[in-house]
């Protein structure tokens, strides 16, 4: 074998490699976009009183809250539980925190790199809705953005608030290291409504 086919064959075999390799970072985008589909029709059905509607047969989860941020054109279905399976397909409710739209810390998370990128866009005083399928929609106003250490900080439970939380820096080239992106908003009791907060 020549020169030319060895440098040949190694230049194809990398070729393939990146096509592999783009393709399962682009499949992991496309599979979050098209499970909200599937999880829009499941939580239709939950908020019409079905409980724990699976998106699909195999699912390990299903949906147990809706979350809006209108400001920023976001709308998502909130999941139970926190596992990986279930960020893969959307963001998902810490079940040791506050049951959505209840009294207390309801934490939310999801995947910097899918669903929570927009993390990264919110200011304070951005207004987010969150529905639950019994209960009237809880509105919040986001208060503060910051960085913690997953390795030593805590989140405390006290006043009604939602926490949303992901990995940090949201470029980051390897996953999963121990900083966390922490939005913590207000529940907003009342006062007026504007159209930021309308359906």
């Amino acid at each position: 074998m020549t020169r030319k086919h060895v440098v040949g064959a190694a230049a194809a075999l990398l070729l393939v490699c990146a096509a592999w390799q783009l393709g399962e970072a682009a499949w992991i985008h496309v599979k979050a976009r098209l499970a909200q589909h599937l999880l829009q029709r499941a939580w239709t059905l939950t908020r019409a009183g079905q409980v724990e509607v699976k998106p699909w047969p195999w699912a390990d989860t299903w949906p147990v809250a809706r979350l809006r941020v209108p400001e920023h054109g976001v709308d998502l279905i909130v999941l139970a539980g926190v596992s990986g399976r279930t960020l893969a397909f959307g963001p998902g409710h810490a079940a040791e925190s506050a049951a959505p739209g209840g009294e207390g810390t309801v934490i939310v998370t999801g995947h910097r790199d899918t669903h929570f990128r927009v993390l990264s866009r919110l200011q304070p005083g951005d207004g987010i809705v969150l529905e639950t399928p019994r209960r009237p929609p809880a509105r919040y106003r986001v208060r503060e953005a910051v960085v913690v250490d997953s390795r030593v900080a805590m989140i405390q439970n006290g006043d009604a608030s939602l926490v949303l939380l992901t990995c940090y820096p949201f470029d980051a080239v390897i996953p999963g290291g121990p900083l966390r992106y922490v939005v913590t908003a207000e529940r907003v009791r009342s006062g007026p409504v504007t159209s930021a907060w309308s359906p």
